[in-house]
């Protein structure tokens, strides 16, 4: 289960892509220095994103590989 957390939001997804089209769906209204936008997996953040930084970040060793790879099975389901 994924968890995306921001300023005036808190939802669950079943899909790490859902999560992240909402996440990035929330960048523009992320103003501040001192907003962000996480997501979760489970209680592990894994995402972040924040004006101080120019792209978002993946946290953990591993994270982007094993999301990447999780982003092109649920495609592949998508299409199927």
């Amino acid at each position: 289960m994924f968890r995306v957390l921001a300023k005036n939001c808190d939802r669950s997804f079943e899909r790490w892509t859902d999560a992240l089209y909402h996440a990035k769906s929330l960048i523009p209204k992320c103003k501040s220095l001192f907003e962000d936008i996480r997501i979760f997996y489970e209680e592990d953040l894994i995402w972040i994103y924040s004006r101080s930084h120019k792209y978002p970040q993946y946290i953990g060793a591993g994270t982007y590989d094993r999301l990447a790879r999780l982003f092109i099975v649920e495609n592949m389901e998508e299409e199927a």
